[in-house]
């Protein structure tokens, strides 16, 4: 990580494009333009769905005029363009790089095309390291074929360091042998209002239908409930080990996945009929509630990668009352816990909020920290 000190003696010079411009966008932005002067980091483009700004001595902005600049810009985003533009700029000792704070398979896509021309990747879009294997391939060729480097700390716990402990356990020799966690913000939630150990409690629909109410998630919840998010997550991490690298070649779709979305519910497009149809199998979820409660255990939506036997799963589990699974979180808490060889007796554990644009956007800014 670079320090204060380095950032300000680096003779390197940052350009710096932004494509995306929403909650993490703007607050990546307004993250990056508060650094203080003499900043190695110049933003030398804006882009979101609708228009772009591109000046490649850097943009003369600030954190109250950027939106209104871009907006009024009259230039319509170009992806292939933005690589050409960015490309031109790759030199000794200035550094590109390509900031996608998307959701979007399109400039996932182009992240090989990006790294083989030098552009460094940031992101904490999921979709490029856990689709198909195929891809993910592509990226890293791409990125030791130009040097370029791609970043997606945020990716996996918003701006908590799981990623990058992951990596330091892999490099500095310890044997991974599990990790397991409470990797979806939404799911943690859902489940720590739901299962206190309790026989009874509030019903499943109403938990769900109050985090939708709150924002923690998706307009249609069934995209949170699925599982596909936490299967993401295990695929990133699963690549970053190397005997799991190509165990999932359709990515998260390879992932051994519990949705809870009933079958019932799955071909209902509004989310709002959703959350009206959900009490309906409220019935259900109180069962497996009650189940767990008897045996002095609550249940949680969990990822597990076994090292050793090769599972990758998410899945409703169930944890004995005292386990910190049970014990640590609150709100929409994310733990990871990481058994290695070197944490034989006790797993190394990182916790806090997984989600949230000022934690997701720091995980970004790390991540292009680490370039200095």
């Amino acid at each position: 990580m670079a320090s204060a000190l380095n950032i300000a003696s680096t003779a390197k010079t940052f350009r710096i494009a932004v494509v995306g411009v929403g909650l993490v966008g703007g607050e990546f932005i307004k993250q990056l333009l508060a650094f203080p002067a003499p900043s190695p980091f110049r933003l030398v483009s804006l882009s979101s769905s609708k228009s772009t700004l591109f000046n490649p001595d850097g943009l003369a902005v600030s954190t109250s005029s950027w939106k209104d600049e871009l907006a009024s810009s009259g230039r319509k985003p170009d992806l292939q363009a933005l690589l050409r533009e960015l490309s031109a700029l790759v030199r000794p000792g200035q550094e590109v790089v390509l900031v996608d704070n998307t959701s979007s398979n399109d400039v996932a896509a182009l992240y090989p095309q990006f790294l083989k021309f030098g552009v460094n990747v940031i992101t904490p879009n999921k979709k490029a390291f856990s689709s198909e294997l195929s891809l993910y391939e592509q990226i890293l060729s791409a990125s030791l074929e130009s040097g370029a480097r791609f970043l997606n700390e945020a990716t996996v716990g918003a701006g908590l360091p799981i990623i990058s402990t992951l990596k330091d356990l892999v490099a500095t020799g310890d044997k991974v042998l599990k990790i397991e966690g409470v990797f979806s913000g939404t799911m943690s939630y859902i489940f720590n209002e739901f299962s206190t150990g309790k026989a009874g409690g509030p019903a499943f629909s109403s938990v769900v239908s109050v985090a939708r109410e709150k924002g923690y998630t998706e307009p249609h919840p069934a995209d949170d409930l699925n599982g596909a998010d936490v299967a993401r997550k295990l695929t990133i991490l699963s690549r970053f080990i190397p005997s799991l690298r190509t165990a999932l070649p359709n990515g998260y779709l390879s992932v051994s996945t519990k949705s809870l979305v009933p079958p019932e519910l799955e071909g209902i497009e509004s989310g709002d009929e959703f959350i009206k149809r959900l009490p309906e199998f409220d019935a259900h979820f109180d069962q497996m509630r009650a189940d767990a409660a008897k045996e002095g255990q609550v249940l949680r939506f969990a990822g597990v990668v076994d090292v050793e036997t090769g599972v990758i799963k998410a899945d409703l589990e169930k944890y004995p009352v005292t386990h910190p699974f049970a014990t640590a979180l609150g709100g929409s808490d994310n733990i990871i816990m990481f058994h290695t060889e070197r944490y034989g007796a006790r797993p190394l554990v990182v916790q806090g909020a997984g989600a949230g644009a000022a934690v997701t956007a720091m995980g970004v800014l790390s991540d292009l920290l680490k370039l200095v």
